[in-house]
């Protein structure tokens, strides 16, 4: 199965039906007077959040969506029926984006959350609506109104607490491994994760966090390079961010200069993204030489300017995980609880994801537009770099629960 976070999809609800003239025409009743129904309502498009999926790859394709047109109303006093309503199944974590205003119609963040997002049509009237003392055969009649149409945006981002930032092979997806019960591809040799990875983490019976581990950013990426920033918006929901250096990295780049380069990137990306509670987490101490850790971890502080919290770990070998862990939980628990006390801090929490997303959407569009003109220079002749399509970073999905 293939991870799609994003489609555009046009949504149209059902029109109205038309009011009835009609008059009762009975033996023995010579003036029957009017007797014309009205029309039933037109079908609504409501989005809900379903536990399983995961994915909007049914989105990619189908894309063109529709609800029931209202029946007419007919003689009797009948009411025509009502169109029946629609409803598109989502995964937890989608946000609906009207394309042509921007406005956010829907956000799903809870299992069985339903929205509206396209009002049907309202019901004509028939003739029977218009009879008085002084109109007593009436013959007007009213159309029912067309449903709303939207072009809509549908972007799929994981919803968990804490987010897993950092270069590729920095041992994002072995901390992963390590610390919960999913199982991303590892290996000894260098390569890049392709799609997020989700993890629940358990420090007790009743305590456990989501962990998500997306895949890494390279320099470069806030202008398209590797798999660019696209899956950085994955990192919207987190509570808190896990800046993970590679304290023996494969390659001539130091540690100090990949931990700049990722906080570089992530806020090219979104400045208010990068303004959120992230923790350094230094990993494969293990492989350096007990008289260099010091001097190696403090050349990165120095770099970063960092005056955060700073955890040395070793995720294969499980070094240093207990005590991160449990301080995250820890964490995560103070912040429910100040949330639970002051609800006005979820409200703010919600502003801040807003502007997260809207800054992603810029980034992310930027990014197309930019992508689309060199393949429109390549047709004219201008540019041979003519092999970008966004298809392309369709990869297969992992999902572990």
């Amino acid at each position: 199965m293939k991870f799609v976070d994003e489609a555009i999809i046009t949504v149209e609800a059902g029109k109205g039906g038309n009011g009835c003239m009609s008059f009762r025409r009975e033996k023995f009743i010579p003036k029957g007077g009017p007797d014309g129904g009205d029309g039933g309502d037109g079908g609504s498009i409501y989005v809900e959040a379903d536990e399983g999926l995961n994915t909007l790859i049914d989105y990619r394709y189908t894309r063109q969506y529709k609800a029931q047109n209202g029946e007419q109303g007919s003689g009797r006093n009948c009411t025509g029926a009502k169109g029946e309503d629609m409803v598109l199944k989502l995964p937890v974590g989608t946000t609906v984006v009207d394309v042509d205003t921007d406005e956010v119609l829907a956000d799903l963040t809870q299992i069985g959350q339903s929205e509206k997002i396209c009002q049907g049509g309202f019901h004509g009237l028939g003739n029977t609506r218009y009879k008085s003392s002084v109109n007593r055969a009436p013959r007007q009649t009213t159309n029912g109104t067309p449903g709303e149409l939207r072009n809509v945006r549908l972007e799929l981002k994981v919803i968990a607490d804490v987010g897993l930032l950092g270069l590729p092979n920095a041992g994002k997806s072995t901390l992963i491994r390590s610390v919960s019960a999913a199982k991303p591809k590892v290996a000894d040799y260098p390569f890049t994760t392709l799609v997020p990875n989700l993890g629940v983490v358990r420090t007790e019976a009743h305590r456990s966090f989501v962990v998500a581990d997306i895949p890494g950013i390279i320099e470069g990426a806030a202008e398209g390079a590797g798999l660019g920033i696209r899956f950085l918006k994955h990192l919207a929901r987190n509570r808190v961010l896990l800046h993970l250096v590679d304290m023996a990295p494969w390659g001539e780049t130091t540690p100090a200069e990949a931990a700049v380069t990722a906080v570089a990137e992530l806020q090219k990306f979104s400045p208010t993204l990068a303004e959120q509670p992230r923790w350094l987490v230094l990993n494969k101490l293990d492989l350096l030489p007990e008289d260099e850790r010091e001097a190696a971890c403090q050349a990165v502080l120095e770099a970063l300017e960092w005056q955060g919290p700073v955890y040395r770990i070793s995720a294969l070998n499980k070094q240093g995980l207990k005590e991160l862990v449990h301080n995250l939980q820890d964490f995560l628990d103070q912040r429910a609880a100040a949330v639970a006390e002051n609800p006005e801090l979820l409200d703010e929490e919600r502003e801040i994801r807003a502007t997260i997303d809207q800054e992603a959407r810029e980034n992310l569009e930027r990014l197309k537009a930019e992508a689309r003109a060199r393949r429109q220079a390549a047709k004219d002749g201008l540019d041979d770099d003519d092999d970008f399509d966004e298809d392309d970073y369709d990869v297969d999905v992992e999902w572990v629960r």
